[in-house]
């Protein structure tokens, strides 16, 4: 057995208020994320409206609180003018970005009305690609305001008196990318940005905005990338975005597991760059992050590249996760935590299908990936406050990332339900992790409930026959004596250990 890890739980050790924003997904134009993920008319459990009730019912489970749509790279080539009115005269398009046939029988009005179904929130992005301006105007007008326009008028005429009152919106995706449809530098992509998120708020001035940050922490342009595009939106915009992915192509687990290290030197170095740009320009405004596509994606990848071009959802980016990718995303869910003062907005790339929690079957039962549980976990009990445990173990030697600590933790606590959770990673793949914590800052609270993942495994996955192979158990020794936590956290697990007060 491991050196004992050690954590400290006191309510004076405060982040920062938990946006449950924190929590949210992304659903994209991409492989089976629309047809045949969240929409599937013909199918036993699809309304008439074409809905699978069956994605919604495990959507709920996870309690989604937002979901950003329509891309993703799809964005930069996409007209939603496409995607509404009836369905019959919708085109067909060529979609560069994925190199398939886009038929458009899923658009604006439809996942407003799902997301309405599945009791979340939308994000829209509007694309700065191959188009600007006007159509992002448009847009906003089509779904935000009241009637007796010509876009408002049309959504009227669609089947929507009321306005959709969408609050988020994405100015753009990944425009420093090459890949791109549009790719722009950082000063031609800030001058249109900050030009269309100026008439997309004359048009509806309660909007809440995302800049287009960069792609990943390793893009060239990194860094002069935010500063640049900070420096010309930095008065109109209230987040900017950050995406990142991690794989494991070369099988080195203990490395893997180290990645949500350069995740948290990402948010760093991202929140430096705002504050730079806030002190430049002597402004009493800060913007947050919104981590708006981050997850584990690499499995797929050699699938993609033999598929065939030009189909209609073809199957894209179907990862199927593992032991191990949980672990990780377990502990880029804590990262984004312990960032919880200025990361407001997350959103776990995708939702179902594509690289996502929850898989289907075209035509039959839907299931939760390995990733799921920590995702659906953390959404459930970390509300409230993040609380900073000061979390110390012993560490093990990486040649990217030094001595990494065996422990990833932080916790929550939710004052008005006198309620605590602590969420830990164990990364040592050989012994069990005994935990020591100080919560004589919390008198009365008790230990209610004690979850733990893991599996002899670590390449473990759930599938369509298995679908509850990797999943958490309840139980465990945690408990509370005068003051002090004292729990074992398995070999390469993903734990929860939830505390309340008593007396």
């Amino acid at each position: 057995m491991s050196t004992p890890a050690q954590v400290i739980l006191a309510p004076e050790r405060q982040i920062g208020a938990i946006d449950p924003r924190l929590y949210g997904s992304f659903i994209e134009h991409l492989g089976r994320a629309v047809y045949g993920g969240i929409y599937e008319p013909g199918h036993a459990r699809a309304g008439e409206d074409g809905f699978r009730s069956d994605v919604i019912d495990l959507i709920r489970e996870i309690d989604v609180p937002i979901v950003r749509y329509p891309g993703g790279n799809f964005v930069s080539g996409y007209d939603w003018e496409d995607g509404i009115g009836p369905k019959e005269q919708r085109p067909r398009r060529l979609e560069l970005a994925w190199r398939v046939i886009e038929p458009n029988f899923f658009g604006t009005d439809e996942f407003i009305d799902w997301c309405r179904k599945a009791q979340t929130e939308p994000m829209l992005a509007v694309n700065l690609g191959s188009r600007g301006l006007d159509a992002a105007r448009h847009l906003v007008e089509y779904c935000n305001f009241p009637g007796g326009t010509q876009w408002s008028d049309l959504r009227r005429a669609n089947g929507h008196p009321e306005p959709h009152h969408v609050k988020v919106w994405c100015l753009g995706n990944e425009m420093d990318g090459p890949w791109q449809i549009g790719h722009r530098t950082a000063d031609e992509y800030g001058r249109v940005a900050v030009e269309t998120a100026k008439v997309m708020k004359w048009v509806d001035p309660s909007l809440e905005l995302v800049a287009c940050g960069s792609s990943n922490r390793k893009m060239p342009t990194f860094a002069s990338w935010e500063a640049t595009v900070l420096d010309h939106t930095y008065d109109h915009v209230e987040y900017i975005s950050l995406h990142t992915y991690y794989g494991n192509p070369d099988n080195n687990t203990p490395n893997f597991l180290a990645k949500s290290i350069d995740m948290d030197r990402f948010i760093s170095s991202v929140v430096a760059i705002c504050d730079y740009v806030k002190a430049k320009k002597r402004s009493k405004k800060t913007v947050n992050l919104s981590f708006d596509e981050w997850n584990v994606w690499f499995h797929s990848r050699a699938a993609d590249r033999a598929m065939e071009p030009w189909q209609i959802a073809p199957p894209q980016l179907e990862d199927i996760y593992t032991m191990e990718d949980a672990l990780l995303v377990g502990a880029m869910l804590i990262t984004l935590l312990r960032h919880a003062d200025r990361v407001k907005m997350a959103c776990l790339a995708q939702l179902v299908n594509v690289i996502a929690p929850i898989m289907t079957a075209t035509g039959g039962p839907a299931w939760r990936q390995t990733i799921f549980h920590p995702y659906a976990q953390t959404s459930r009990f970390g509300r409230g406050v993040a609380l900073d445990v000061d979390a110390r173990s012993a560490v093990y030697d990486d040649s990217e990332f030094d001595a990494v600590p065996y422990l990833e933790a932080v916790a929550t606590w939710d004052e008005a339900a006198e309620s605590l959770t602590l969420f830990a990673v164990n990364r040592n793949l050989q012994e069990s992790l005994p935990l020591q914590g100080d919560c004589r800052a919390f008198p009365g609270y008790r230990v209610i409930e004690q979850w733990s993942m893991h599996n002899a495994d670590l390449q473990a996955t759930n599938t369509q026959d298995a679908p509850n192979r990797v999943a958490p158990a309840k139980g465990g020794d945690a408990q509370v004596q005068d003051g002090r936590l004292a729990a074992t956290l398995p070999a390469a697990s993903w734990n929860v250990i939830r505390l309340a007060k008593t007396v």
